[in-house]
Parts: C-alpha cells; structure tokens; sequence
C-alpha cells in the first residue's frame, strides 16, 4: 500500500481575492441561478473530471450573504492576491522546512460541481519540500499551496444544488505529503502533527470544518484513489484500512468474472423497459416513481449471479459500487438481483416477468433503475460502463460517517489548470522570507516541552492540540496558576457542555476578564464553574455581573475570621461556604485558633 495525505486550512483573515471578511454578520439576503459548463484547457483538451460534473445537467443556486460581493459572484475580476495570507502560508512553509518559489503564479483548477461559482477554483504554489517528524519516521511534503475556499453544500433536490457563498474565497492552505506513509495509525498521527504545527501559528481559523484532510491510497494490484473530506481525524485509519480491504477484495472479484466468462466479459448495451411489469406494483420505490411519469429500465448482467452481492468491506458491495455511478448520473441507487426483492415489495409474479423479459437464466444477475426516462437512461449506461471494468479504477470517493468511501467523480487529468490571467504573480523575496523567519512561532515539540514544564503529560497534551491554546497563554500572562487555568479549559468547560450548559457561547475575552476578576480574590477557585455556566446562559454579563447575581463574592478577612469562630470545624465550614471560601485560608485560621 502507498498512501498520502491533503491537508486543507482555512486561515485568518479576509477573503483571498477581495476584501470581504471571511464571516457573515447575518443570514443569507438574496439567491442566483447558475449552470456551469465546461472549457478547453491551454492543451485544448477538457478536463474528465469536469466532462463528468457537466453531464449530470445540474442547475446551481447560490445564497449571498453580506460578506460576498462581485468577485464570489464572478461579476468582477479578482483583487490581487491577499498579502497576510500569503505571509502566514510561507511561514507554515518555513516550520515545514520548505523551499519557497520565487513567485507565485495564481492557477485556475477547473470544478463543475457548483462548489465554485466560476467554474475553477483559484490556487497558487507557495513551496516545495519540507517534511514533518512523526514516531515512525519523518514524512516528506511535496507541495504547499494557498487557494480559495469552496462553496458550502446545502441541499440538493431534483437535479437543483444549494450552495452558500459565504465561505466561498476565504483562504486554504494545502499540505500535501509525499506517499511514505506506512497504514492509517501513521496518517493519523502525521495529520495530527500538521494541525499541531498549524494551530501553534495563530493565524488558522478552529471549529468544526475549518480543517479536512483528503487521503490518496494505493494497493499493489489496485489503483489510485483519492479518499475526500475526511473531517473526523480519527476516521482515517478506518477509511484506509476499508479502502485497501476494497481494493484487494475488487481484485478477488474480477478474477472470478474473468472465471465466470472465460477471460472474455461480455455485456451488451441493451436496455429493457420494464415498466408494464411494475403497474400494478406495491413496490412504493417504483410506485411514487411511475406516478410522476417515471419509467423502469432493467439490464441483463450475464453470469452475475451472487456477484453483485459480494462483500468488498463492512456494508459495502459490488451492487453498491455499481449503484454509486448510477447515483452520479441523478438516481436514488439501483435494485439488483442479488437483493432482497421482499424488501422493496416486489412480488415473485413481477421478478418472473422481468427475469423472462431481460431473458434472465439461473446463473444471469439483472439491475434495474427508476425514474425519469432520460436521467435513468444515463445511469444505466454509467452503470454499465462500471460493470466492463475489470481493474480497479482511478476515482474520486466520498467519506462516509461509517469509515468507508462512495464513488464521486473520475480522477482529474492534466488538462484541469491553467493559468489565471486576471491576478499578477506575486514575487516573494529574499527580504520578505528572511523577516518571516525571524518571527517563527516555536515548533510543536518545542511547545510540548514548555508546556510540560508547567502541567502533567496529560494536561500538556491536551493543551498542545487545544484550540484555546493562545487563551491559555494569555490567562497564565496574568499570573493564573498554569494548571488551574489549563483544567479549566479542557475539562470544566467539556463537564458543563456535558450538563447541558451551552459553552460555545462563551467568548475568549469573556474567559479571560474572569481570570482577571479571580485574579484580584474576588471569587475563589470553587466558583468558577458556576460563574461560567452563568455567563454562558446570560450572553450580556460581565463576570462581574455573575459573581453578584449568583451571590459568590469572596468571603475573607474579619468575616471569615467570625466564620470561623462560629462553625469551629473545617467539614461545617466547607459545607457552609464551599464556594465562597478559600480552603487553604479556612485552614490556617483554624490552625491560628
């Protein structure tokens, strides 16, 4: 197996190729209606991939939000390429220990998907080289790029796709790695390594999204694949190993259909409406599908009995790889024969109708497809153009939730860029590298070993990967005690969001006034969870405001001394005024007593 990894981060800051901030203030304000088409690239040739996307006939809707103007609509040509972005990607290329070209050539990546409203998506190459330190071994990063940002996905019915432009050109940078990685343990350590290495910047946007990993596999006997959207990190040792166990068991397959037909396959383009078969059915897949003027088509698949249920990994077989290119065509999926058809309704009547109509023998398997005639038609032929292959093909997959992976697109070819004539290349000098270079945040290992002289292993490392990290160094800047500040980052606030307590609403500078606010005894330690729930279900207090609100000021001095003299026992006191009190106080006045 060879296998790589695709970094891509979104950075801070406005958009790439125009002033925009990279977030909206409110919701989206108007909607515009496009279908994109493919072009000859500088060889003259069109790209496979967009050929692909452009086939389906979609039509592309696009909400506009406030931070999206004439440049994310392609109704103005592109501002020149944005310096503080360009500055934080030749510094992550720094502390990979690239080599910066000498200037960047702003490239157009041809996408037909509706993910760019142009039709391309903009990128530059910032540097070669480098490499990242892992436990198994260093691995190389060929490339580093910064690009624009896609269109976020909303919806997609009957053949029309939502997108939302407002992260549409907000920076991404992309690390590409050599394909030196060993199995899908060491690709997860080695991105967790490179999100280290960019969070420690600064400069990267944190949360859900902002970062997603793309994972290129091969096998001996397989093909190339590129593995898309993996966001949950700790998927990806589950995505390869599915994606090798595909590989090798897509190979097992083919042996047997070369078996099966003698090492000839032979698969005629016949397709077969069956829809006089299905119209009294209870099937409601195909009923629905014929009330709306739908049609049902079937194809016979000679000697594909039992093969289109062979298992390739967990929940996925040749059926569904074969339903996943009728599905890019614009269909729900596909019913074969090795289904159960009890399961969709169909009697045993209408199987032995369409069996003798597709002229079906015991050994012969069948595929049939619903809906409208021209779409269905087209996902019959891809269909068919999947069930000829008898080697793993170069593809494009999805990410699933469950660890394994569904068809997209065709691998793009060389005729995918070209040269962007509306943006000047940008000339990165000696000067600007060398005063870069001299500001470099420290390394990851260079941060673990800081933190661990302050906190346990086990806090360091969770405060190395935090994405509050920078509120950290803050709160310890004002003298906080580091391990006090740190637990309450990574396990107070993760106790609370458990109990229900909404603590995304809690801003940094929200956090830090309350360390401010401990800082001066106001409050004591005890209190700290409370005041935060507090501020966190009451967006316009201050923590101020929460102290006195939940009646938690500071209880010291001459007060607590009459305490003291009162309760006369330490358990009383602390069950008295827990969160009012200072235990190490309590206790030393008890000793002067």
């Amino acid at each position: 197996m060879k296998c790589g990894i695709e970094v891509h981060q979104r950075l801070l800051g406005n958009k790439l190729f125009c002033n925009c901030p990279s977030e909206p203030k409110n919701g989206p304000i108007m909607e515009v209606r496009r279908r994109l088409h493919p072009v000859l690239s500088e060889l003259g040739e069109i790209d496979v991939a967009a050929q692909f996307e452009y086939l389906k006939g979609k039509e592309f809707v696009y909400q506009v939000y406030d931070n999206v103007c004439e440049v994310e609509l392609d109704e103005s040509p592109p501002t020149p390429l944005n310096g503080e972005a360009l500055r934080t990607a030749l510094e992550i290329s720094l502390l990979l220990g690239g080599t910066p070209v000498d200037e960047a050539h702003v490239m157009r990546k041809i996408v037909l998907d509706g993910s760019a409203v142009t039709s391309f998506q903009r990128s530059a190459l910032i540097a070669t080289g480098g490499r990242i330190e892992t436990s198994r071994g260093p691995i190389d990063i060929e490339t580093i790029c910064l690009e624009e940002e896609s269109a976020g996905i909303v919806k997609e019915e009957d053949g029309v796709v939502t997108y939302r432009l407002d992260r549409h050109g907000i920076p991404l940078i992309e690390i590409a790695t050599s394909p030196n990685i060993i199995d899908g343990e060491h690709a997860l350590e080695t991105a967790e390594k490179i999100g280290a290495l960019l969070r420690l910047t600064g400069k990267v946007q944190r949360g859900i999204g902002t970062i997603r990993q793309d994972v290129n596999i091969s096998t001996e006997k397989g093909a190339r694949v590129e593995v898309k959207g993996a966001q949950e990190l700790k998927l990806i040792p589950k995505l390869i190993e599915n994606e090798v166990k595909r590989q090798e068991r897509l190979v097992e397959l083919y042996a047997e259909i070369r078996k099966r037909f003698g090492g000839k396959v032979a698969i005629k383009e016949k397709i077969t409406d069956l829809t006089p078969v299905f119209k009294e059915t209870k099937c409601s897949i195909i009923k629905k599908s014929i009330s709306k003027g739908g049609v049902v088509l079937g194809m016979l698949l000679p000697l594909h009995k039992g093969l289109l249920g062979f298992e390739l990994c967990k929940g996925r077989r040749y059926g569904t790889e074969l339903s996943d290119y009728a599905k890019a065509a614009g269909v729900k999926g596909i019913i074969h024969c090795d289904e159960d058809m009890k399961r969709y309704e169909i009697s045993d009547s209408e199987v032995r109708k369409l069996t003798k109509e597709l002229r079906c023998s015991a050994d012969d398997g069948f595929a049939l497809i619903t809906g409208e005639e021209e779409m269905t038609t087209r996902a019959m032929k891809a269909l068919l153009r999947r069930a000829l292959l008898l080697a793993v093909p170069e593809e494009v997959r999805k990410a699933l939730p469950d660890g394994t992976t569904s068809y997209m697109r065709p691998l793009p070819g060389r005729a995918r860029m070209y040269p962007e004539t509306d943006v000047e290349p940008v000339k990165i000098t000696k000067d600007m590298i060398t005063e870069i270079g001299k500001k470099l945040p420290p390394k990851p290992e260079e941060k673990r070993k800081e933190l661990l002289s302050m906190l346990n292993k086990e806090l360091a490392e969770k405060m190395l990967l935090s994405r509050r990290l920078p509120l950290f160094e803050k709160i310890v800047g004002l003298g906080i005690d580091p391990v006090l500040a740190a637990s309450t980052l990574e396990n107070t606030l993760v106790s609370l969001k458990r109990d229900g307590v909404p603590t995304e609403n809690l801003k940094d500078d929200s956090i830090l006034s309350l360390f401010s606010e401990y800082k001066k005894e106001t409050f004591v330690k005890a209190a700290i969870p409370d005041i935060l729930a507090h501020l966190a279900r009451n967006l316009s207090a201050s923590p101020k405001d929460a102290i006195k609100s939940l009646g938690l000021e500071r209880i010291s001095g001459n007060e607590l001394l009459s305490i003291v003299k009162r309760e006369k026992d330490f358990g009383s006191i602390m069950a008295k005024y827990r969160l009012r009190v200072d235990p190490k106080e309590v206790q030393e006045l008890l000793k002067r007593k």
